[in-house]
């Protein structure tokens, strides 16, 4: 009898509780093709993307740290974290807790990107005649 997988509904819970870093080694190329899924994509392109994205991200860095993440995460008790742990031990990138922390990890990209781009628009917004003249 095979082990029946983790339910996308369950890992999605448990990723919002991992402490997770997009500065963690996480590609932000590789993860930005998710977030413009998620910006403009129907469910079902968004989850092809989450499906095709999320095996290279965890080759190219996300194990470690979701594993970690994971770790702690059971230390504290967080509900359904050792499921998610033996998901991400067992299937690897292509696990459902891996990606439900893509997902995560592609929003909180997706968040930044749009701070940085107001943040960076008012800046080169101030007209030249509103700045201080030198005395």
């Amino acid at each position: 009898m095979q082990p029946r997988a983790f339910p996308c509904n369950r890992a999605e819970a448990v990723a919002k509780e991992l402490d997770l870093s997009l500065d963690g080694g996480i590609c932000h190329a590789c993860l930005s093709f998710v977030s413009f899924a998620l910006d403009d994509g129907t469910p079902a392109q968004i989850s092809g993307k989450v499906r095709q994205m999320t095996p290279a991200l965890w080759m190219d860095g996300l194990e470690e740290q979701a594993l970690a993440a994971a770790r702690r995460a059971c230390a504290r008790g967080v509900h359904d974290a050792e499921s998610a742990l033996a998901d991400l031990e067992l299937n690897g990138g292509r696990s459902a807790t891996a990606r439900a922390i893509v997902r995560r990890l592609a929003a909180e990209l997706t968040v930044r990107t749009r701070i940085e781009l107001r943040v960076e628009g008012l800046t080169r917004s101030t007209p030249l005649s509103s700045r201080p003249e030198r005395n």
